[in-house]
């Protein structure tokens, strides 16, 4: 009976997120990444959320296993078996050449290949480590306020510091279909621009679709599940954070192609 009442709850939340979903999947974003210069705008902006979902899955690794000593049995060993995982998989995969790295280093790899900028990102990252406050160094960035209000929501859930929630923007809150989208536009890239090494660009997105599809998408939802169990609370903040998170999205594809248009203005 409690499985078909969470069953119920999951398909709901999910029915509740679509519009939001495919205001994603149908964003003129797509149609105006037309030119190696607009996919590098892409990257340089799309690199923090693969960064910050880093940030989501160790969050979540913090709250619900041991990462401290004495080791102590903390938690759901499910929970704990699920999320170790992940990260895994995550931290250290396994990239185009063989190399153990995490997704966050493959797509870093891949950009300096095709041409894109990664001084700001390195910038951002070294601003981080110097404050030692992440709001501080989203504050004090050169970001887009879109990709500012991204990264803040990411580290308010995280601060916040309840694992439902913090499962539910890396579960609900990341759109799968994406990737699947991108491999599309980028083996079209690849063909109209032969002269531009795309490969692991490429390589890091079919990756990304292999372990979502596969893998992570449904051991993320059995966390969620056993995270939430038959609390109509925690689901009903799930949905709530879900909605925002996808909302934060939205911005964030609003700012790559507000920038995309600036810079065919430009020309």
């Amino acid at each position: 009976m409690l499985k078909k009442k969470i069953a119920m709850t999951i398909q709901t939340i999910n029915n509740n997120i679509q519009e939001y979903k495919n205001q994603l999947l149908t964003h003129s974003l797509y149609e105006k990444v037309k030119t190696i210069e607009d996919l590098h705008c892409f990257l340089e902006n799309h690199i923090y959320a693969v960064w910050d979902f880093m940030s989501l899955l160790k969050a979540l690794q913090n709250k619900l296993t041991c990462t401290s000593t004495p080791w102590l049995p903390i938690g759901n060993p499910e929970i704990r078996y699920l999320i170790n995982e992940i990260v895994v998989a995550e931290e250290t995969d396994l990239s185009i050449d063989g190399l153990r790295q995490s997704h966050f280093e493959m797509y870093i790899d891949a950009m300096e290949q095709c041409g894109a900028n990664t001084t700001q990102i390195h910038e951002f990252l070294i601003n981080v480590k110097a404050t030692q406050n992440i709001f501080v160094s989203i504050k004090q960035s050169d970001l887009h306020p879109n990709v500012k209000a991204f990264l803040d929501f990411t580290f308010r859930v995280i601060e916040e510091g309840k694992p439902h929630k913090i499962a539910a923007a890396f579960t609900f809150g990341r759109e799968d279909l994406i990737p699947n989208m991108f491999t599309e536009i980028l083996k079209n890239f690849q063909n109209n621009f032969p002269e531009t090494d795309l490969s692991k660009l490429i390589y890091y997105f079919e990756r990304h679709i292999e372990l979502d599809a596969d893998e992570h998408g449904p051991m993320a939802m059995q966390m969620v599940t056993e995270l939430c169990g038959d609390s109509e609370q925690k689901w009903k903040e799930v949905e709530e954070v879900s909605v925002r998170a996808l909302e934060k999205r939205i911005g964030l594809w609003n700012a790559i192609e507000e920038q995309v248009e600036q810079k065919l203005e430009m020309v």
